[in-house]
């Protein structure tokens, strides 16, 4: 598995106890698979996010990103491998004003001290991901001239740059008309298919949940399977992204079996 927490643990002070937002908490997501995790605010997903990303070390369990065991790494050594194993897309796209869609994703290799032949090549890869993700015409704009959709395009190519085992990508559609975000959850299986890449995507998006090959919502600090997935699926076409099940609300019956 690309992706694999164990028994994972989180805990916050809650008067004079303590609350689990994350309670013994397994979820594993293994190379090429996109999962999408929903759940009601304060349920747990952005603790989880942070757990996974390496941005927050449990309180117990096991945290496993590409086989290796990282939950008990210092902080140091996280970030190393965080850099090295982890593509995050966050809600807003946090790019730099100063530079062009290019230059962003050049900047990742420029940090790793890419030079000569390597920048090069990191270059040339940026195109290719700009291509990849319709924004060719756009490598030469900086953030300001770019829509919301397009900044997202842009750091989910960033994100990629360094070939991360695991992208995790936060509410990626929530700023999105129906059509869009068919788009967005569609390019997100299919990155994670073609770059073999595990791919976790938080969401309260459910009108394309059929798209993702699982389905999990938090449920007391657990990530568990919803049983209703079957209800959002249904033959996609190469030109539908229409939602799977219009008007669905919460998935009914979660299983709770954790995964």
């Amino acid at each position: 598995m690309s992706l694999e927490l164990t028994d994972v643990t989180v805990t916050f002070p809650d008067g004079e106890g303590v609350r689990h937002v994350l309670d013994g908490l397994d979820l594993s997501v293994a190379a090429g698979e996109a999962v999408a995790l929903t759940g009601p605010s304060g349920s747990g997903k952005s603790t989880l996010l942070a757990v996974a990303g390496l941005l927050r070390r449990p309180d117990a369990g096991s945290v496993r990103l590409g086989g290796r065991e990282c939950g008990d790494l210092s902080s140091s050594r996280r970030d190393a491998v965080r850099r090295e194993l982890v593509g995050l897309v966050f809600q807003q796209a946090k790019l730099l004003s100063a530079l062009t869609a290019q230059e962003q994703l050049e900047l990742v290799a420029r940090l790793r001290g890419a030079r000569g032949g390597a920048l090069r090549q990191a270059q040339d890869k940026a195109r290719s991901l700009l291509a990849e993700l319709g924004m060719e015409e756009a490598a030469g704009h900086r953030p300001h001239q770019l829509s919301g959709g397009q900044q997202q395009r842009v750091a989910l190519a960033r994100a990629l740059m360094s070939d991360p085992a695991v992208l995790l990508v936060d509410e990626p559609t929530s700023a999105l008309d129906p059509a869009r975000a068919g788009e967005v959850f569609a390019r997100l299986a299919r990155i994670a298919r073609e770059h073999d890449v595990a791919i976790l995507v938080v969401t309260h998006d459910e009108r394309h949940l059929g798209l993702m090959d699982r389905v999990l919502t938090m449920d007391l600090g657990r990530a568990v399977l919803a049983d209703a997935v079957g209800e959002w699926r249904r033959e996609e076409t190469a030109d539908s992204h229409e939602p799977v099940a219009a008007g669905t609300a919460r998935p009914r019956g979660a299983s709770l079996l954790t995964v």
